[in-house]
């Protein structure tokens, strides 16, 4: 039981991590930004992309464009 809960919870942390990002690449470009800005935001409803776009200046370069590209539709 331990291990099966263990093994959900880390699913979880996974799929949330940088959620709106739709490839690898985004998910790599903006991880230690969504660590570090809005790890305590919660999935959903667009609200990590909002948290980053907020912090926007603050990002990395190539978290930068990621959010942009997302932001922009």
């Amino acid at each position: 039981m331990r291990i099966a809960l263990s093994v959900l919870f880390l699913a979880t942390q996974m799929t949330a991590n940088v959620a709106f990002a739709q490839t690898a690449a985004e998910r790599e470009a903006c991880q230690s930004d969504y660590e570090k800005f809005c790890k305590g935001v919660e999935q959903g409803g667009g609200r990590i992309i909002k948290c980053l776009n907020d912090h926007l200046s603050d990002l990395t370069p190539q978290c930068q464009k990621v959010v942009k590209e997302n932001t922009s539709q």
